[in-house]
């Protein structure tokens, strides 16, 4: 499966944004799609995940109650709402699949990764 992340941009604190994740040339809804982000300097680290059909997520505490998942399998699309931004949330957003069927947080039990999209808060 080929994922592509988009919907990027610069804003400034407490705005709005929300990305997408298409994917293309796979069974969408045999995936797991999980976001993660990774800023200059740090390591990659878990912000959501969705399950196949949609009904479960899971989201790393420092997101929790301001970002949002979801998925349109309808449109092979999953999104994410990120509301309240703040500057800590600046870094590159990533995209990636997973047939596990027991939520994924670590990047190694994804196969497949989109190519990022930046997301920029200032304060």
């Amino acid at each position: 499966v080929q994922l592509q992340a988009s919907g990027g941009g610069l804003v400034q604190a407490g705005d709005s944004l929300r990305l997408s994740c298409a994917a293309s040339g796979g069974t969408f809804n045999s995936y797991a799609i999980g976001w993660f982000r990774q800023a200059p300097g740090k390591e990659r680290e878990f912000v959501a995940v969705i399950s196949q059909s949609g009904s479960r997520t899971t989201y790393a505490d420092s997101v929790k109650g301001r970002f949002t998942i979801a998925r349109d399998n309808a449109k092979n699309t999953v999104y994410l709402r990120m509301n309240s931004l703040k500057p800590e949330d600046t870094a590159v957003y990533y995209c990636a699949a997973s047939t596990n069927v027991v939520l994924p947080t670590l990047p190694k039990w994804y196969a497949y990764w989109g190519q990022g999209t930046q997301v920029t808060v200032s304060s």
